[in-house]
């Protein structure tokens, strides 16, 4: 059974996109740590983030970099954060999370509530900066 981000990379389940390649797409996390907390996703699902073919982890990696880059310019932080857990969902992720202090990055936190305005803003805001 395709994983929650297959549906979502497939179109099948609706999302909140900033980012999109062939290979690679990045949304907004609808359970966020902070506004503009993105996910980052091979297509190609994968559960563990180290099986991943080289050139495909390199490139994934540079696609999260290009995406980070655009987040910064729209969110108010002192650093975009980087963090791959990959228990919660079963596809390979990064998580990217706009913070300002050490404890920014902290799954435990309660989780920010968005409007669907808002995400969608957010989304529209850090799509209009990335450049791939």
């Amino acid at each position: 059974m395709p994983s929650i981000f297959s549906k979502i990379a497939s179109g099948e389940i609706p999302s909140y996109k900033v980012a999109e390649n062939d290979r690679f797409m990045a949304f907004l996390d609808i359970n966020p740590l902070a506004k503009g907390h993105t996910l980052v996703i091979p297509k190609k699902e994968t559960n563990y983030i180290f099986d991943i073919e080289d050139q495909d982890f390199r490139d994934l990696f540079l696609f999260a970099k290009k995406v980070a880059v655009s987040i910064k310019k729209c969110i108010q932080c002192e650093k975009v954060g980087m963090a791959v857990i990959g228990l919660e969902v079963p596809h390979a992720h990064i998580h990217l999370v706009p913070i300002n202090g050490i404890y920014d990055i902290d799954f435990s936190k309660p989780k920010m509530k968005i409007s669907q305005e808002e995400f969608k803003m957010i989304a529209d805001r850090i799509a209009s900066k990335v450049v791939l």
